[in-house]
């Protein structure tokens, strides 16, 4: 009878736990989150430095639509920062939008060409009318991860 209740008790301790499990997938080198700070914190932690190495987390926006190339993170007051992978070495799902993300690389500020915004709007599939509409540089916070999680839930 102690068994059957041994027993009984793992298996509810099993569904439980595998109902409130979250699937991580690693991309690039694998990193931890340990230490990582929360995307809406970058910019102010970077103050007047061009350029930063950082681990952050947050949650993705988007994703390209074509491979998985690049993504966003959502950075606050309506804004994204573009990731974009080391080397081009690794790709991440092109359905991960809305997912929670842990990135370990280098920030920048940097400006942003109209060539390069017009051919990240193709490749998020945005309309020839709004990719027309781009007509002047983006100052924006960049990111070029070496390794990225991607948390499920």
């Amino acid at each position: 009878m102690k068994k059957l209740i041994y027993l009984i008790a793992c298996a509810f301790i099993l569904i439980f736990h595998q109902a409130n499990a979250q699937e991580v997938s690693y991309f690039g080198e694998k990193i931890t989150e340990s230490g990582a700070i929360e995307a809406t914190k970058l910019s102010e932690k970077m103050k007047d430095k061009k350029t930063m190495e950082a681990k952050v987390t947050g949650t993705i926006v988007e994703v390209c639509k074509k491979k998985g190339c690049w993504m966003t993170v959502d950075i606050g007051n309506n804004q994204k920062m573009r990731v974009t992978f080391k080397d081009y070495a690794f790709f991440v799902p092109k359905d991960a939008n809305g997912q929670k993300v842990v990135i370990e690389g280098v920030a920048q500020k940097e400006v942003t060409d109209v060539a390069t915004l017009k051919h990240y709007a193709e490749d998020a599939g945005k309309s020839k009318e709004e990719i027309e509409k781009i007509n002047k540089p983006k100052e924006e916070l960049t990111f070029e991860a070496k390794g990225v999680i991607i948390k499920k839930k």
